[in-house]
């Protein structure tokens, strides 16, 4: 607060100069000038710490450029002689820097497009389909968060804050703090008990109740306010994007806040690092990215991510193409669960934030790629797709899934988009109209035709297998099954036709099952009992593992 007032009062002496004119004055009225100069003050004092404190604003003196037009103009209308000239001169200074501030977006977006560049690569790694992807809709895991309120001590008092994904122990939660419900429950109140945890990976799993006092939290008042708290620790810091909880490995709950620098005349925004908050003390620690604990995911705030996905699309030719033309413009989707973006989790366990990228051209439901940001870091990549095929984007995949359940109006939540066996496939989540889930719906990017629903992800990538053999698709396997070479005898034999193909499923003489598509082998048409075989397969750990050659002895 104490540099707040300082930070005024500087203002307000500037303002008063500026404003009380000393020309034509006799010497008798010397007093009722500095009574002036002096009530002027302090009413620009009172105005600054309003302004400030209300709005939350960074205390750099370029925040004032609109306010230093105002009171220049005013300063210079009510003065005379040289003195007129002089505020006259800083009024159009100060109108030349205010234009420069709301021009800048037409001069800057090349440098933005500069800082948002990305590494550019075809397709993102095969997943490994023995992971369980953290695959819970937040707005399923809200609602069960909500339901499972009666947890919390005085419950009246409070409401269910914010949630956020993370990864805790090796484990893929959701956490959401409970907040105060209002300015008088604050006052009563004093700390917030703790927060929610659920999984992110099994929806079955039900919210445990954390107790952890918090006393700067979003939702307290005044100085115990979260934003106004690391406002007055670091008053002429950039933030972007909201305060956002994150658990310690021994569930100690923080609270996070991306800082950073604006690109060019208080516009744009580059991460630099991150304010850590002990909500329960008030201790305030500060670290570049690099330095980030190893505990918070996120350091890299949902917006500022979102931020440099819109500079990466649509500034490629630069700001006017942006707005005529649009040639090479790639609009960044709005289907994110955390400001158009989805936190997802890699198989080394770091946090990704998810954007698919889709056509300006209004009607178009093709992707023109997907980027995947890491959140501790912010370097990016830029998967272009495979260009020989037209990907459906997110907004495409939801629209599918409406239509297949139209009669009971579910709806689709968090599709993201996964390497399934060599297949871009869209994984997302069916909610009901209370926000329940009801099940995991994967259709592939490339031939929306093939798709398929299961209970639990895992079932649905199973069914999803065989799905894509039926379609023709070749099966690539996942990340981390090994290739393997075998010959033996076929004990059983099964046989489906399906359309322009056939599914042959067999069994050797090691027991062991194993199935391949006509579309990847014809010959495989002819596999009879007794036949002596030499296949190579990929060890997925399933029941019926895919072949990709096949060699029948006696006809190849």
């Amino acid at each position: 607060m104490g540099n707040l007032l300082l930070f005024s009062l500087i203002i307000s002496l500037a303002v008063a100069v500026i404003l009380v004119p000393f020309s034509k004055i006799d010497g008798k009225d010397a007093g009722l000038q500095r009574l002036a100069a002096l009530l002027m003050t302090m009413l620009v004092v009172i105005i600054i710490v309003v302004f400030y404190y209300l709005s939350n604003l960074d205390r750099n003196f370029s925040s004032l450029w609109f306010f230093a037009i105002l009171v220049t103009a005013t300063g210079a209308f009510f003065s005379f002689g040289k003195e007129q000239i002089v505020k006259a001169f800083l009024f159009v200074a100060s109108l030349i820097l205010g234009c420069y501030f709301i021009l800048a977006p037409l001069f800057n977006a090349e440098e933005k497009y500069q800082l948002s560049q990305m590494n550019e690569k075809v397709e993102i790694e095969v997943f490994d389909e023995d992971v369980t992807p953290a695959s819970v809709p937040p707005q399923f895991a809200r609602n069960k968060m909500r339901k499972a309120f009666g947890q919390v001590p005085n419950t009246s008092y409070y409401e269910l804050g914010s949630l956020q994904i993370q990864k805790v122990n090796g484990a893929y939660v959701y956490v959401a703090p409970v907040e105060f419900s209002g300015l008088f429950k604050w006052w009563k109140g004093n700390m917030t008990p703790g927060y929610f945890r659920l999984s992110a990976t099994d929806s079955s799993a039900n919210p445990t109740f954390i107790e952890a006092e918090m006393m700067y939290t979003p939702s307290s008042y005044f100085q115990k306010n979260i934003y106004r708290h690391i406002r007055n620790q670091y008053p002429q810091r950039i933030f972007k994007g909201s305060a956002q909880l994150e658990i310690d490995e021994n569930g100690n709950p923080y609270y996070i806040r991306t800082y950073g620098e604006f690109i060019s005349a208080r516009n744009g925004f580059e991460p630099s690092g991150i304010v850590s908050v002990n909500p329960k003390t008030g201790e305030t620690l500060s670290y570049t990215l690099e330095e980030a604990p190893a505990f918070i995911d996120g350091a890299v705030s949902p917006e500022a991510v979102s931020l440099k996905n819109s500079y990466y699309g649509k500034y490629v030719n630069g700001f006017w193409n942006s707005l005529f033309g649009k040639s090479g413009v790639r609009l960044p989707s709005d289907e994110g669960t955390e400001a158009n973006v989805s936190p997802i989790f890699a198989g080394n366990g770091d946090m990704y934030y998810f954007t698919d990228f889709t056509s300006p051209k209004e009607g178009v439901d093709s992707m023109l790629g997907y980027s995947i940001t890491n959140a501790r870091t912010g370097e990016a990549t830029f998967y272009t797709g495979n260009q020989q095929k037209s990907y459906m984007d997110s907004a495409g995949a939801l629209q599918i899934i409406e239509k297949k359940f139209i009669e009971k109006q579910w709806q689709g939540k968090m599709p993201i988009l996964y390497n399934f066996y060599g297949e871009a496939s869209w994984l997302t989540p069916v909610l009901d109209l209370n926000g329940f889930l009801q099940n995991y719906f994967i259709i592939s990017a490339a031939n929306p035709e093939i798709s398929v629903y299961a209970d639990t992800p895992n079932q649905a990538l199973k069914k999803y297998k065989t799905a894509l053999q039926r379609g023709g698709t070749s099966v690539d396997g996942t990340s981390k099954a090994e290739e393997k070479q075998l010959a033996g005898t076929v004990l059983r034999v099964y046989k489906e036709n399906n359309e322009d193909q056939t599914i042959v499923s067999f069994l050797l003489n090691n027991r062991q099952n194993y199935m391949i598509s006509s579309q990847t082998e014809p010959l495989a048409i002819y596999l009879r009992e007794g036949d002596e075989v030499q296949l190579t397969y990929l060890e997925t750990g399933e029941a019926f593992l895919p072949v990709k050659e096949l060699v029948i002895v006696g006809l190849e």
